[in-house]
């Protein structure tokens, strides 16, 4: 078994929990409070290392896709539309909806949205860019105010735009 690693990276948008193992990340989260801290060994495998300098250029506005290895435990569903999240290019959005379509059968938008909202990777698996069909923001683990700034740092960056919301 490999030994979980973890780090924190303070980010313009409050502290990223960074944890992982030396071959990948397995948890990208934002933390409200000190009662989230984690368990395992802290320090920063190489993998850390080097997710953390890639959202620090990704905050800077200088990386707009990852290349770290990552890993979530998830059933055969739940990795499709993991993988379909990682599809969607920076500074655009889906509806809940078009990723159902996306995943072939609108009929399954409701278990698409509570897999959205189970990716444990934020900002690598860019859950933040699925919207609601009205083009309103809805459901973000890491806070509606985190969601809304990630999307329009990335429309900024992507079309010059400076509100999308």
């Amino acid at each position: 078994m490999q030994e979980y690693y973890y780090t924190y990276y303070d980010s313009p948008i409050g502290v990223i929990k960074i944890g992982g193992t030396d071959s990948y990340i397995t948890e990208l989260s934002f933390l409200d409070n000190s009662s989230q801290m984690a368990y395992g060994i802290p320090g920063v495998s190489d993998v850390l290392h080097h997710c953390t300098e890639q959202l620090i250029e990704f905050f800077q506005g200088r990386r707009r896709t990852f290349d770290i290895a990552i890993h979530q435990e998830g059933t055969e569903f739940q990795h499709t539309v993991w993988n379909e999240l990682m599809g969607i290019p920076f500074g655009k959005t889906i509806s809940y909806m078009d990723l159902a379509k996306r995943l072939g059968n609108p009929k399954v938008i409701r278990a698409a949205a509570s897999t959205n909202g189970k990716n444990k990777i934020a900002i690598i698996v860019p859950c933040h860019r699925v919207i609601g069909t009205d083009k309103s923001l809805v459901g973000y683990s890491g806070g509606m105010q985190r969601k809304k700034w990630l999307l329009q740092h990335e429309f900024r960056l992507a079309n010059g735009i400076q509100t999308l919301f």
